[in-house]
């Protein structure tokens, strides 16, 4: 019997292949296969305040309000760039260009990053509407809407590291006593605008996850304001499905966002740690964060399976369409108690 080695040979020699051409290619395959498995793992989560400490540590800066958020943002944006096969979403070459779960993870991620560096410069580190921004986190905030699929000139990578130097200046200055330029206002009008940014993209995120099954769905644009008007006519029960080919693409740009959001809310609670308890909000906050640490757990299934609602098959969109959907009701609840409470 003719062992391996002899069969490859002839097998790649009757296709006109030289000898050592094959072997090449068979181990390029192998090693571009082993990597594809490797890099294809989301990030672990982490504890907020330990790593608050190491990156406060890092730059040398003082813990004052404020810092747990900013501290978390940068370890979110390292981790979104140093994991397991770096950033992928802008690559060019396999295994990272045949990838779609974690690059959709990476966009899930950096959504939170931009809409939370978007509220930095705008809210938080401004007393009113009439104040200077930060000049730090306005860099910030541009070089985090850089586009995310950018090989070179520049690389993606190298624009959203700019952004975290950035992030690190201003956390040093926030700290500083000699430098008051840098605050951060924890106030409950603040913290209900981000949460404002979050509902709107929870609420997108859970429809798009349900759609996963198909639905009809009465169209409500208009409701609630007899004199509104839209663009152009549409009509009012509209088909909703979500194409098979796109069910992973938002099931892991959920869990992105999911995983971005549980560490920002954390920080929330530590930095408007006086606020949510003066509104008596912070059980409605914690209760948020647990139902999105729900969402990070293991799917077991090699593949996102879209059963039917009550079929056999699992749903996985569906169940994480689930949890999104209490979060976010949790959200709009926290949000009223901020409001009035």
């Amino acid at each position: 019997m003719l062992d391996i080695r002899t069969r490859i040979k002839k097998e790649t020699q009757a296709a006109g292949i030289p000898w050592s051409a094959g072997i090449l290619l068979i181990v390029a395959s192998s090693i571009i296969a082993v990597l594809g498995f490797i890099w294809n793992k989301e990030e672990e989560l982490f504890e907020v305040e330990n790593i608050t400490s190491q990156v406060l540590a890092t730059n040398q800066a003082t813990k004052v309000t404020g810092s747990t958020t900013v501290a978390v943002m940068i370890e979110i944006s390292n981790r979104l760039l140093g994991k397991r096969g770096g950033y992928i979403s802008n690559d060019i070459v396999p295994p990272g260009v045949w990838m779609d779960n974690v690059p959709n993870w990476e966009f899930g991620v950096l959504v939170q990053l931009r809409d939370m560096a978007r509220t930095m410069r705008n809210n938080f580190s401004r007393s009113q509407s009439q104040s200077m921004e930060n000049p730090a986190l306005v860099v910030a905030e541009n070089q985090f809407y850089f586009d995310s699929n950018s090989w070179m000139l520049p690389a993606t990578e190298s624009e959203y590291r700019k952004g975290i130097r950035e992030l690190n200046t201003y956390l040093v200055r926030l700290g500083s006593t000699d430098e008051t330029d840098a605050q951060f206002y924890a106030r409950a009008d603040n913290l209900g605008i981000w949460l404002s940014e979050v509902e709107t993209r929870l609420g997108s995120l859970s429809q798009r996850l349900s759609a996963s099954i198909g639905k009809r769905q009465i169209n409500t644009s208009l409701a609630g304001d007899s004199a509104a008007k839209q663009s152009t006519n549409t009509s009012m029960e509209i088909q909703v499905k979500t194409p098979w080919l796109e069910l992973d693409d938002i099931f892991y740009e959920a869990r992105g966002t999911t995983w971005g959001l549980i560490h920002l809310l954390k920080a929330i609670e530590i930095d408007f740690q006086d606020v949510l308890e003066k509104k008596n909000a912070s059980v409605s906050l914690q209760h948020i964060i647990r139902e999105l640490e729900a969402s990070q757990e293991t799917l077991w299934s090699p593949v996102v399976l879209n059963g039917s609602g009550f079929g056999i098959v699992a749903n996985h969109s569906l169940v994480m369409g689930s949890h999104i959907s209490r979060a976010n009701a949790a959200i709009i609840e926290l949000r009223r108690l901020l409001e009035d409470g």
